[in-house]
């Protein structure tokens, strides 16, 4: 109990004054922009936002059967700022789907006064009900026309209870919008993932090899273990196994491994954006990356799901990069 209050300490330290909790380096806007953007696109979505946000809208289309005029419920987990909450109910809106309320929960109660406070400004109060929980004792009191989670699961250290709490929340068409990390725990590398992110690693210069969030230089890949103290990474490997166990996926796109550590915010922000041999760099690492995931060598750390209660519900993937296939095993 004493570790685990530790880590809610520290969970709170940590993103107390994080304004933009999904600041990324220009870097890994290049290599977004040309490589994962166009494959979300096959599917329909231009980006992460839309991702949520139609899917948002299948959602409230699909609770139409409880009559017109019906208010949608929906909650998201670890809110965080409610800046997407706030861009989604924005789209709704100009989408003319206007009967929905929005419950934001998360730890960190500064983060849910600094949501409060944007809903406010953009009008949004009466929708957006930002709520100070910790989903790792979550147990919904209502039915949810779709539970959102954007870059939360991988926190939560009880995660089979609030795993096991989505589909009882869920109404019968509803939906479970999931954007998250599912690679090693504490967003480590597995032993044959390493091994390549180590080969790239040996070709940067030294200047490339500060981690800009821990202030310190690194001559060896330090493979560092970021749930340590908080809860970031803590039950990332877990996420998309017991998914499969509760839910019957509906979309599911994985991607990235390899890649991580040379976009991140720790050694991405060393990068140029502009330059000639960081992009050159990258255009090297990424085909390697999706080679060695398309074959099986590696697996995704990173997925988009949409998910259902329906264990039989007919699964939209990439070719043959299944939530099964992608599930790292041994």
């Amino acid at each position: 109990m004493a570790e685990y209050e530790a880590r809610v300490e520290e969970e709170r330290r940590q993103y107390a004054e994080n304004v933009d909790v999904h600041a990324l380096p220009g870097i890994c806007f290049y290599w977004l922009t040309k490589y994962i953007l166009p494959q979300l696109a096959s599917f329909g979505y231009a980006g992460a936002d839309e991702f949520f946000l139609l899917n948002l809208e299948r959602a409230y289309d699909g609770a139409a059967v409880g009559g017109r005029g019906r208010v949608r419920r929906f909650v998201s987990l670890g809110a965080g700022n409610c800046d997407l909450e706030v861009r989604l109910a924005e789209g709704l809106r100009a989408s003319g789907r206007t009967e929905f309320v929005f419950d934001c929960l998360d730890l960190n109660a500064a983060m849910i006064e600094r949501g409060a406070a944007a809903a406010s400004e953009k009008g949004l109060a009466g929708v957006i009900q930002p709520l100070v929980a910790d989903f790792n004792a979550w147990r919904p009191e209502r039915e949810y026309d779709a539970v959102v989670a954007n870059q939360a699961l991988h926190h939560v250290v009880e995660l089979e209870r609030l795993l096991e709490g989505v589909p009882r929340a869920l109404s019968r068409e509803g939906k479970f919008i999931v954007s998250d990390m599912v690679g090693r725990n504490g967003h480590r590398r597995w032993p044959e993932a390493l091994e390549l992110v180590e080969k790239f690693w040996r070709e940067l210069p030294a200047r490339y090899r500060y981690d800009r969030q821990l202030r310190r230089q690194d001559e060896a890949y330090p493979d560092f273990d970021c749930s340590k103290e908080g809860f970031e990474g803590i039950r990332s490997q877990d996420i998309l196994p017991l998914a499969l166990e509760r839910f019957g996926f509906e979309f599911f796109y994985a991607f990235s491994n390899v890649t991580d550590p040379f976009a991140d915010r720790s050694y991405g922000p060393n990068f140029d954006a502009e330059g000639a041999w960081d992009r050159e760099f990258i255009d090297r690492v990424h085909p390697c990356d999706e080679a060695e995931i398309r074959y099986g060598r590696i697996t995704p750390t990173h997925m988009l799901a949409v998910m259902g209660r329906e264990q039989d519900a007919e699964l939209v993937c990439r070719e043959h990069l299944t939530p099964a296939f992608c599930v790292r095993r041994g």
